[in-house]
C-alpha cells in the first residue's frame, strides 16, 4: 500500500478514535442535563442555538448543510438515551413528510405515519406523539389550506419549522420510460412535475393518490405504472428511479411546521405565527398591515383564507421575523387589536436551520 495512503488512514482512524470518545461524552453531560430537566429531552430553541453555532464556526470543507445534519443526528442519539421522541407525520412511510421529520429530528426519534393532516394534530394532541410534522406551504404550489383551517381551532402550538428541498423523481418497477400507461403521485406533487409529464408522458393517464409514498406502493404492484415521488419512496419500495429531479422549478421547497403541546423560548433568531380576522370593511387590511411597517417589523408572509363563517370575512395568516415576546411585536399587537375581530398567536419558534 502507498505510504502516503496509509499514514493518511492512519491519521484517519486516530481522529475517529477522539470522535467516538468526545461524543460519548457529550452524550454523558446530555444525560446529566435530562435529570436536570426532569425528563424534559427536546428543547427546540436550545437545538437551534446548537447548530447555529455550530454552523457560524464551521472552518470548512464541510457545507452548512452537513453540518447541520451532523450535530441534528448526534442531539437526536443523545435525546434517545433518555427518551426516544415520537413524531407524528403524514404517511405512510417514504413521503416527504418522513424526510422532513428525520431532518429536524434526527433518526434516533420514532416515527408516527398518520392517514390525514387531521390525524397527525389529533395525535400530538391526545399524546400520541411527543411531536408533529405537517406541510404548510410549497414554493410552486403555494399554501396547504387544510394545515392552516386546522391551526385556528387547535391548541397545539407551532414549535420549528423545516425546509426541504424537494427533488421529484420518476420511479417504477422497470428501468425505463417504456411502456409507461400511467403516472401516480399526490396532486401537489403533479401539479410541481406537470411541464416535464407533457414533454416527455404525453397522452399518459395522470392518477392523484393520497400521498407519494402510496403513489410509490401502488406502482410497485404494477410493472405499467410509474410513481413520483422522492429517493426515501423507492428506497422503501424498491423502484428504480428512471428520470431524476423532474419538477418544473429548480428550487422547489416544502415548508412544514413542527407542532407540539408547549410554547418555545426566544432562540435569538426566530419567527411568529399570526392568524388575524378583521371586520369586512374599506382599509381593514391597510389598518392591519400600517403597524407591522412603522414598527419596523417584517412580514415574510401573509395568506389569505375563508373565514368560513358564511358572511365572506377573511382570516389572514402571518409570519413575521420576531418572538412573540418581542416588545416591537407586542406593541404591533396592541395597535392592531382595536381593528381586529380575533388575534390568535400560533406559536413563536426558531427560524429553520
Amino acid at each position: 500500500m502507498n505510504a502516503q495512503l496509509l499514514r493518511l488512514r492512519t491519521q484517519i482512524d486516530a481522529i475517529d478514535d477522539q470522535v467516538l470518545q468526545l461524543v460519548n461524552e457529550r452524550a454523558r453531560l446530555a444525560q446529566s442535563i435530562g435529570h436536570l430537566k426532569n425528563g424534559i429531552v427536546y428543547k427546540p430553541e436550545r437545538e437551534a442555538q446548537v447548530v447555529r453555532r455550530m454552523q457560524e464556526g464551521n472552518p470548512g470543507p464541510l457545507e452548512a448543510e452537513s453540518v447541520s445534519v451532523l450535530f441534528k443526528e448526534i442531539m437526536s442519539a443523545c435525546r434517545a438515551l433518555e427518551q426516544p421522541l415520537t413524531i407524528a407525520w403524514l404517511g405512510p412511510r417514504g413521503t416527504f413528510s418522513e424526510a422532513a421529520a428525520v431532518k429536524q429530528f434526527g433518526h434516533a426519534a420514532q416515527g408516527l405515519p398518520c392517514a390525514s393532516i387531521d390525524e397527525v394534530f389529533d395525535a400530538v394532541a391526545h399524546g400520541q406523539a411527543h411531536y408533529g410534522v405537517v406541510p404548510v406551504e410549497n414554493s410552486t404550489e403555494g399554501a396547504i389550506s387544510r394545515t392552516l383551517d386546522l391551526m385556528l381551532d387547535t391548541a397545539l402550538f407551532v414549535c420549528g419549522e423545516v425546509m426541504l428541498r424537494v427533488r421529484q423523481h420518476l420511479m417504477r418497477k422497470t428501468g425505463d420510460l417504456k411502456g409507461v400507461e400511467c403516472v401516480y403521485s399526490h396532486a401537489q406533487s403533479l401539479g410541481q412535475c406537470h411541464n416535464w409529464l407533457a414533454r416527455n408522458l404525453p397522452g399518459v393517464k395522470i392518477v392523484p393518490v393520497s400521498s407519494n409514498a402510496e403513489a410509490a406502493r401502488l406502482a410497485a404492484e404494477n410493472p405499467d405504472a410509474a410513481a413520483i415521488a422522492g429517493e426515501l419512496a423507492a428506497e422503501r419500495y424498491g423502484l428504480n428511479i428512471v428520470a431524476r429531479e423532474i419538477e418544473d422549478e429548480p428550487n422547489n421547497t416544502t415548508r412544514f411546521l413542527v407542532l407540539g403541546r408547549e410554547e418555545v423560548a426566544p432562540s435569538g433568531r426566530d419567527k411568529t405565527s399570526l392568524a388575524i380576522s378583521t371586520h369586512n370593511r374599506p382599509g381593514a387590511l391597510l389598518d392591519l398591515l400600517g403597524p407591522f411597517a412603522r414598527g419596523g417589523v417584517s412580514l415574510t408572509k401573509l395568506e389569505s383564507r375563508p373565514a368560513r363563517n358564511g358572511q365572506w370575512d377573511y382570516v389572514f395568516y402571518l409570519d413575521v421575523d420576531r418572538h412573540r415576546n418581542d416588545s416591537a411585536l407586542q406593541a404591533v399587537l396592541d395597535e392592531i387589536r382595536p381593528h381586529c375581530t380575533f388575534i390568535k398567536v400560533l406559536g413563536a419558534y426558531p427560524a429553520a436551520v
